[in-house]
This record gives C-alpha cells, structure tokens and sequence, in this order.
C-alpha cells in the first residue's frame, strides 16, 4: 500500500499520453490530466520526444529537452498553461 505524503507538495513520479492529454501521476496518488493544446512545444512534437521526459529535482516538475519544455507541478495544479505565451504577448 502506498504512503500518502501530505505533508509536503506533491512530486510527480510518472507521465503518460493520450492522442489530445498528457497525465502526470503524482506521489500522492492523484493524476492529472492536462489538454496538450495548453503546451504547444509538447502539441505539436513527435510521440517519441514526449516520451522522452525527466523529473526536474525530486519530481517538483518535469523536462523535456528535445522540445526544449520545463513544466512546474505546482503551476500544473494551479492551472496554469504555457506561460511562455503570456509573457510574449506583454512584452
């Protein structure tokens, strides 16, 4: 049986895709489920480079170097997107 850990935040320990989301499994036991039209990098690259992720730290959020995308699990729970956008669009 898993020990949940409410203690601190969540880490993430597993992603997986669908053809439209992606879903990060997290320590506690939740899964989230994320459209991938909210990460364009992550929309629009191949299968195999989706796949090709690592945990950033202890799991406090993900990487994928081939898509050149850093995706925070705090920013996941919060419901934040692609914020790389948002920040084009002020400057």
């Amino acid at each position: 049986m898993r020990t949940l850990n409410l203690e601190s935040d969540p880490l993430a320990v597993d992603v997986s895709f669908t053809a439209d989301t992606f879903r990060v499994t997290l320590d506690d036991g939740r899964e989230l489920s994320i459209p991938l039209a909210w990460f364009p990098r992550l929309l629009h690259g191949t299968l195999e480079q989706r796949e090709q992720w690592e945990l950033i730290g202890r799991g406090e959020g993900l990487h994928w170097e081939a898509l050149d995308e850093d995706i925070s699990i705090a920013g996941l729970l919060a419901g934040r997107g692609d914020q790389t956008r948002r920040r084009q669009a002020v400057a």
